[in-house]
């Protein structure tokens, strides 16, 4: 739950970050210079991340949904009824926001903040009952989609009964009162993971909804603001009844606003034992700054140097352009990247990662969705179904896509100011991504293939109608403003 004040100045901690690594001296490249600055303690050897990915997550992208927002309804079984559209779109984890009872006491809004947990082993009635969940994780089940849970571990609402039950599972301000983990945060307080028996309560109530909702994972609000023994134990008790996927909000390149840098632990090691993959939200800031040009794309290889030398090949990041936070407190994609909210779109579903869409992305969003109200998403027609459901389904079958997988590769390749230029490949499968960034036309070249001839380009997305056409090896290809293309390789006819 990253709330208002950490959304606002997120991109903003990225140019100090970056600005520091360039004034360092001595002969190294940038993107050297760029890692070094952002490892604060040596590397973690490779069999150190000991994850055991369900191989259902091996060609997945992630779907958010917010089911209070998804229709007039906001219920699960309204929500079910979406499921074949989905399917079809090529979703394959689909993340439910908090589905627990909402707190009264502080709350924000008239529904207040999903949040802030009143339950942890109930259904907010105002979404249905656990029948319906129940119903819904077997209809995605049947569809070949998993479903995982936004799980809120560092805090509960005012009113959760354990206030009363185990109150001395709460940290306390020095007159002795329950506080909030961050003074913006007043509708939450704070829990106190130096206690055993709160931990196994939580353990015990994730376990809950894996037997009796056979939920397939977790998605971990503020994951590291919770210590990371907690994660890994629960992970292994997870994983006694079924293989899960657990994604983290956090990212140990990013340091979150709402904490000091002092007390920033760069090296929470979340993604060795517990955790499938964390956000990428220093890719996230990055990537708004370069769609709105206010850094070159050549800091994408600095980034890339950075994420490389603190995670060895496999070890995967979410990437994204809006979630809930962001749509909320931000701005949809259209706010904050303008014409540029395409061809960004293209760029972080087929970057190296985990991709994520937020619903309403696909309906061309460009409204702030509000967070603590009742506001349904206007879908009108899903504008952008079809682009993203190419992406997402090109994302699913192409053996260069896969997620976590350490034998592919991933090259950025030289191109104009503004636009960015990569390919992935495995052997002899690659895809070839291209995206203009500038107001005017830009030419890129299409690499090489690792064998000499007998290989050409594919078009599977293009926004300019001159690229439609299979493309040879080393051809030039021009992107119109704004534009973006994507091709595979493929041997000649």
């Amino acid at each position: 739950m990253i709330h208002a004040p950490l959304l606002r100045r997120l991109q903003a901690l990225l140019l100090p970050l970056l600005l520091l690594n360039a004034c360092q001296s001595g002969s190294r490249s940038a993107p050297e210079k760029e890692a070094a600055a952002t490892s604060a303690t040596a590397r973690p050897e490779a069999a150190a991340f000991t994850v055991r990915h369900p191989a259902w997550a091996s060609n997945a992208s992630i779907y958010q949904v917010n089911v209070r927002q998804y229709t007039p309804q906001g219920t699960f079984r309204a929500f079910e009824t979406d499921l074949p559209r989905l399917q079809k779109m090529g979703v394959g984890i689909l993340w439910l926001m908090p589905i627990n009872p909402i707190g009264l006491s502080q709350r924000k809004g008239t529904l207040g903040s999903a949040y802030s947990v009143r339950d942890y082993r109930a259904v907010n009635p105002d979404l249905g009952t656990l029948a319906d969940l129940q119903h819904l994780v077997d209809a995605a089940h049947q569809r070949g989609m998993h479903v995982i849970l936004d799980w809120v571990a560092n805090h509960t609402a005012w009113d959760n009964a354990l206030t009363t039950e185990h109150p001395d599972w709460y940290s306390r301000d020095s007159l002795g009162h329950f506080r909030p983990p961050v003074a913006d945060w007043q509708d939450v307080i704070d829990l106190d993971y130096s206690k055993p028996a709160l931990r196994q309560y939580m353990t015990e109530s994730m376990v809950y909804w894996v037997k009796n909702a056979d939920i397939d994972g977790f998605r971990a609000d503020v994951a590291g603001l919770v210590p990371t023994d907690f994660w890994n134990d629960t992970r292994r008790e997870l994983e006694q009844i079924k293989p899960v996927f657990m994604l983290a909000e956090w990212d140990e390149l990013f340091p979150p606003t709402f904490i000091s840098r002092k007390e920033f632990d760069p090296a929470t090691r979340l993604l060795e034992k517990a955790f499938d993959a964390t956000y990428a939200l220093r890719l996230h800031g990055l990537l708004d700054s370069l769609g709105r040009g206010q850094k070159p794309t050549t800091e994408l290889a600095r980034y890339w140097a950075a994420e490389r030398n603190l995670y060895p090949a496999g070890v995967n990041l979410m990437t994204f352009t809006s979630t809930h936070d962001i749509n909320a407190w931000d701005g949809s994609e259209y706010e904050r990247l303008g014409a540029n909210a395409l061809p960004e779109a293209v760029l972080t579903t087929l970057w190296p990662g985990i991709p994520m869409l937020y619903n309403g992305q696909e309906a061309a969003l460009k409204k702030r969705l509000r967070f603590f109200d009742k506001d349904t998403i206007p879908w009108n027609s899903y504008p952008l179904q079809g682009f993203y459901t190419t992406l997402l389904q090109l994302k699913k079958r192409h053996p260069a896509l896969r997620n976590f997988d350490a034998q592919s590769t991933f090259q950025l390749l030289p191109s104009p100011p503004q636009t960015v230029l990569f390919d992935r490949r495995l052997g002899t499968e690659a895809v070839v991504v291209a995206v203009n960034l500038s107001d005017k036309p830009a030419v890129v070249a299409l690499p090489p293939t690792p064998t000499e001839t007998g290989w050409q380009y594919q078009p599977v997305l293009t926004s300019a109608n001159q690229n439609a056409g299979s493309m040879k090896v080393g051809s030039r290809v021009t992107l119109p403003a704004h534009g973006y293309g994507v091709w595979q390789q493929a041997a000649m006819k």
